[in-house]
């Protein structure tokens, strides 16, 4: 007798070799622009805040806020030795609501005041960091808050910051 070696993993002589099914694939095709087109539709249609198609008031521009600006005269400040530069010229807006313009205005001396007193004690250095700006007009505003009272500066807007 001859010993062939059939393989045990080998095919059998009568199976039906294995095919994959696109089935799975197709269904979730199908799934998928089912999805898309469902998002479409409620994003389009004005469903959820934010989508739609313009036809919402808030599209509209509202009017301006009843505000005024109150400038603040050009200070100078002498910087001590070792400084980036040799004076600091600054001016600023004080932002107000038009209806405290004539309180904050007769504050001005006392803004002044408190803005130069700041100005001088903070350290020079501060002025090259690139967050140190924002940290500076955040405590001036809330000097300028605490002077003028609460409720009367909405805001302070740097208009001159020279170093020479």
């Amino acid at each position: 007798m001859s010993d062939i070696a059939i393989p045990a993993d080998g095919p059998e002589v009568g199976a039906k070799p294995k095919r994959r099914t696109l089935l799975p694939l197709l269904v979730g095709l199908v799934l998928a622009l089912l999805a898309g087109g469902a998002s479409f539709y409620v994003i389009y249609s004005g469903i959820l805040p934010g989508g739609g198609h313009g036809t919402t008031d808030e599209a509209a521009p509202k009017g301006l806020p009843d505000i005024a600006y109150v400038p603040i005269e050009p200070i100078i400040i002498s910087l001590p030795p070792g400084a980036p530069g040799r004076h600091l010229r600054f001016s600023a807006q004080i932002e107000v609501m038009k209806a405290h313009a004539s309180d904050v205005t007769l504050l001005m001396p006392r803004v002044i005041d408190v803005l130069n007193s700041y100005l001088r004690a903070v350290d020079p250095t501060s002025f090259d960091d690139p967050g140190g700006m924002t940290r500076l007009r955040a405590q001036m505003l809330r000097r300028i808050q605490i002077v003028t009272g609460k409720g009367r500066v909405r805001d302070l807007l740097i208009t001159e910051f020279v170093l020479n």
